[in-house]
């Protein structure tokens, strides 16, 4: 009987570590983050769900922030997730206290990365482009208050930015108009960091490398989401023991075209109504 009982565990063991990555976001940004977990953690299962039909989240209320997080939260659950990536701001600065209060499962958040911005910064200003539900969050303030003594931070809220990026028009005229009214008045203080505050933002990159000066550092928090991940799955011995290729699958409630196209045909994109 006791043999038995132990090779249950095992199972058990096995079947949770094997387990699917979850990760959700108001819409496509987060890939940006799913693309960095899945290449620092290839062999994982991963289940993404943009939640696009409601995007942009930042001009919510806390209220439907939390309440959309736990329809995302819960539908991860019921897919057998060992783990919850809340790969947006918003819902991060947000709902993550109470999801995280709520749900037994693990959750990973993901902020601006404001410390090494702060740490590193030669001029004393840094520039901050980020949602209004992100900026105007306890949570911003409480680490920008950690981390601004004797440092200017300005915030800029990406007004328009995320429904250009969710309809596809990632390169258009208004982009190119909306990202210089918002960094002018960054450059005129003199920043030499730009901290990137939405998980959509990462796909401007190669546009705000164009536009700021070469002296202007981008920053955005994929990396150090993915590294967290994996040191969260280390420590409760949850990481994937599997060799065979992982289960990648990718959700959407709106059109999955937008999608498909900023995956660059790598994954295969499923249509959801939730």
């Amino acid at each position: 009987m006791k043999s038995r009982l132990l090779l249950s565990g095992f199972f058990i063991f096995v079947l949770m570590s094997n387990s699917p990555i979850g990760i959700f976001d108001s819409g496509i940004g987060g890939t940006s983050i799913f693309k960095e977990i899945h290449k620092l953690l290839p062999n994982e299962n991963c289940i993404y769900l943009a939640d696009s039909k409601n995007a942009p989240y930042g001009n919510k209320s806390k209220a439907d922030i939390i309440e959309l997080s736990i329809k995302n939260t819960e539908f991860l659950i019921k897919e057998g997730c060992k783990i919850i990536v809340v790969a947006c701001n918003t819902a991060t600065t947000n709902a993550i206290d109470y999801l995280r209060k709520t749900y037994s499962i693990p959750f990973i958040g993901i902020e601006p990365a404001i410390k090494p911005a702060a740490l590193n910064t030669q001029t004393k200003a840094i520039g901050i482009l980020a949602t209004k539900g992100t900026l105007t969050s306890q949570l911003f303030h409480k680490t920008t208050d950690l981390y601004s003594k004797d440092i200017k931070i300005i915030e800029q809220v990406g007004e328009g930015i995320v429904p250009l990026i969710e309809s596809g028009e990632l390169q258009s005229e208004m982009m190119t108009v909306y990202l210089q009214t918002y960094l002018e008045p960054m450059l005129k203080q003199n920043i030499d960091y730009l901290v990137l505050g939405c998980t959509h933002y990462p796909y401007l990159i190669p546009m705000l490398v164009k536009m700021l000066p070469d002296h202007v550092k981008i920053i955005d928090s994929g990396r150090a989401v993915a590294k967290q991940t994996q040191a969260v799955l280390s420590q409760l011995d949850l990481r994937s023991n599997s060799t065979e290729k992982p289960n990648i699958q990718l959700f959407s409630n709106a059109d999955i075209a937008v999608l498909n196209a900023i995956l660059e045909d790598e994954f295969n994109v499923s249509y959801l109504d939730f």
